[in-house]
């Protein structure tokens, strides 16, 4: 579950909003050798750096990632979601900038300026259609 979250180009993260409802926005991540995760809010085209998920995080650190694989040959699907706790860091050190350029060429040439969010993992949860 590890190896395939840690190579998954996207993930779905979920948070949970004011009112109790879940979110769930494409986010760019990168697995840390700690094992927790960090994404970053980065140049791509926003009406604000203060992103919803990130107002999510601060009033309810509960969050999960879902990352999946699907083909139309249904023995190769498998899916891993990782449920934790996220906290904001802003700004964003140089070491968790790096393991997003390490995984992410864009980030290299253009690494993200904006707050971040860092998940703690608490649980992993998988299928995978080959065992």
């Amino acid at each position: 579950m590890r190896r395939r979250v840690a190579e998954a180009p996207v993930g779905a993260l979920a948070t949970i909003d004011g009112d109790g409802r879940p979110h769930l926005v494409p986010v760019c991540f990168a697995s840390l050798p700690d094992g927790r995760i960090v994404s970053a809010v980065d140049h791509k085209p926003k009406t604000t750096t203060e992103l919803r998920r990130l107002e999510h995080v601060r009033a309810n650190p509960a969050v999960s990632l879902l990352v999946h694989h699907y083909e139309d040959d249904w023995d190769a699907l498998w899916w891993v979601r990782v449920d934790g706790t996220a906290e904001v860091v802003d700004p964003v050190s140089d070491a968790l900038v790096a393991a997003l350029a390490a995984k992410y060429a864009a980030y290299a040439e253009r690494p993200p300026a904006g707050p971040g969010l860092v998940v703690t993992v608490q649980h992993w949860r998988g299928w995978s259609a080959q065992p």
